[in-house]
């Protein structure tokens, strides 16, 4: 009996795990921070009309793929971006940017500025026990990841706008730190671009992992790239020419945040939704703990957010949260081992099941206090001991 009560008092007394997300103005503004900005600090009416950053390329363009201007047979282009946060109650980030990179892709076909402009709840709150997802067997849950039109959509709470003048993006799934678009992880034929399960042939891509959108010319990653925190110089090879990265792209993509091994933001999710890069803050790489999505509560506060993995979906397939199921899609060769909840996701599953079991404590009609059912354990125990 004294072990039954002592155990109830353990679960009266368990620590709750927050629900309520970090999405002040100042920790967008953080998160901000983190993006190769090029604007001084507030939005701009017109990315694309804005003065950015200078990328001298001296080979591997021609006036035709070149997407600024050929000084003999060097090609320039401007990488411009403008990430800013505002609002009081609800916090907004806008993202602003011409999807043009740091460095000079290996791209043998023509390459565009983009215009992406929009606006988004920062970091919005969402609960491991209402999932936006929850499908269970595999056929549910591939026509949601193995769908390359999944993420047209965003989730409501997100309250996504894209700007008048903003191109139409409806593959998008976020943009990177280096202003480069993250799209649907899937290839046009709804499977995985770099492991796909039946006869399609693998994407390809250069060494910092992007390749243009054959729809717009719109320079891309479908997986995460060191190269958008660390821009390399000169002129880069391809992934097949780069021995590591063609023997292993699951490989690689981990291989390129070896310098970052520690919690890194690398973008941001078009739900509003902090993407991290592939390690934790303890400097663990993370091969576990997320849901359908590549989502991940990942701290006691309630945080959510995505994560780079080695495996699919690598960055996001869908936007979450989503659950954790036992089946797996069927449209790729390089699957998770499990989906599984991180420590934080469980301990928010079962503070939630231990309130409503308190909170429905009623004598009659009215609810009991409590601070009186902790008081009435308290003196019971304390005869038991007098016993």
């Amino acid at each position: 009996m004294i072990v039954f009560i002592v155990t109830i008092l353990f679960l009266f007394g368990l620590q709750s795990v927050g629900s309520t997300a970090s999405n002040s103005l100042s920790d967008c503004n953080v998160v901000a921070a983190k993006f190769s900005n090029t604007c001084n600090g507030a939005a701009v009416s017109n990315i694309v009309a804005t003065t950015g950053t200078n990328v001298s390329c001296s080979s591997g363009f021609t006036s035709t793929t070149c997407p600024g201007q050929m000084y003999g047979s060097t090609c320039v282009f401007q990488h411009k971006l403008c990430v800013t946060c505002s609002g009081s109650s609800t916090i907004r980030i806008r993202v602003q940017s011409n999807g043009l990179p740091r460095f000079c892709p290996n791209v043998p076909v023509t390459m565009s500025e983009l215009n992406v402009d929009f606006a988004v709840n920062f970091n919005p709150n969402v609960d491991v026990n209402s999932p936006v997802y929850n499908p269970t067997t595999v056929s549910q849950l591939s026509s949601i990841v193995c769908n390359i039109n999944s993420q047209t959509t965003v989730p409501s709470a997100s309250n996504y706008v894209p700007s008048s003048t903003s191109g139409s993006f409806n593959t998008l799934a976020g943009i990177s730190v280096d202003g480069v678009t993250l799209l649907n992880v899937n290839s046009a034929n709804n499977v995985d671009p770099f492991y796909p399960a039946g006869s399609f042939v693998p994407e390809s891509v250069d060494s910092c992992l992007g390749h243009p959108n054959p729809s717009n010319n719109g320079y891309h990653y479908h997986i995460a790239s060191g190269c958008a925190l660390n821009p390399p110089t000169g002129k880069i090879a391809s992934c097949k020419s780069t021995p590591a990265c063609n023997a292993s792209i699951a490989a690689y993509t981990i291989s390129t945040f070896s310098s970052y091994r520690t919690l890194t933001v690398i973008g941001i999710a078009k739900d509003g939704h902090v993407i991290y890069g592939p390690y934790n803050s303890q400097g663990v790489e993370v091969t576990s703990g997320f849901d359908i999505c590549n989502g991940m509560f990942y701290d006691s506060i309630g945080n959510y957010a995505y994560f780079a993995t080695r495996t699919y979906p690598y960055i996001t397939g869908c936007f979450g949260p989503g659950n954790y199921p036992s089946v797996f899609p069927n449209c790729t060769t390089n699957k998770a081992t499990a989906y599984t909840k991180s420590i934080y996701a469980l301990n928010q599953t079962r503070t939630t099941k231990i309130a409503i079991s308190t909170d429905t404590i009623q004598s009659n009609s009215q609810r009991m206090p409590l601070d009186n059912i902790m008081i009435a354990l308290l003196i019971i125990v304390g005869m038991f001991c007098r016993n």
